[in-house]
């Protein structure tokens, strides 16, 4: 007999409403929790859903209350993977400034991107067939295991 493994899958269909952020965002950090994932990553993790929700909401639902964005995080033994969606016109990942550069330095905007994948293991956009644009992140639960392995700066193996 094989190994079963355990998904679990929450789908949210969201108002284009920026109040519904922090009840995502809670949502998301009892699953990351209920994960096994430590405060920093679940830190992470809410803060690479809220930045694509708000992105979502915004930029590609222009806060149309009648347009919906859809959330679904998938979770199983190894990891979380999470999909925003909205049903806006999208958009092209390779087209946004660099907010490093420094003309956008001093914008209030633009660091989005950079933050889901500075905090995410993958991050990848698409436009469905059915429309609107989609990102979905993926957050692997062996960086944990990893991070509590490390070495300390004496040699030691932290465990």
């Amino acid at each position: 007999m094989g190994t079963r493994t355990r998904r679990v899958t929450v789908r949210l269909e969201l108002p284009s409403r920026l109040e519904v952020l922090d009840k995502a965002g809670e949502l998301v950090g009892q699953l990351a929790e209920a994960a096994g994932f430590e405060e920093d990553s679940r830190l992470d993790i809410q803060t690479a859903v809220h930045e694509s929700l708000v992105n979502a909401i915004v930029h590609g639902n222009g806060l149309d209350e009648t347009r919906r964005v859809t959330l679904e995080i998938d979770l199983d033994r190894e990891g979380l993977d999470i999909s925003v969606r909205d049903e806006g016109q999208g958009f092209d990942p390779s087209r946004i400034p660099d907010p490093l550069a420094p003309e956008n330095l001093c914008r209030n905007s633009g660091r989005g991107v950079l933050l889901m994948n500075a905090l995410m293991d993958t991050v990848a956009f698409r436009r469905p067939a059915s429309g609107g644009m989609e990102v979905t992140m993926r957050k692997r639960l062996w960086s944990e295991l990893e991070r509590a392995h490390h070495s300390s700066p004496i040699g030691a193996v932290v465990v």
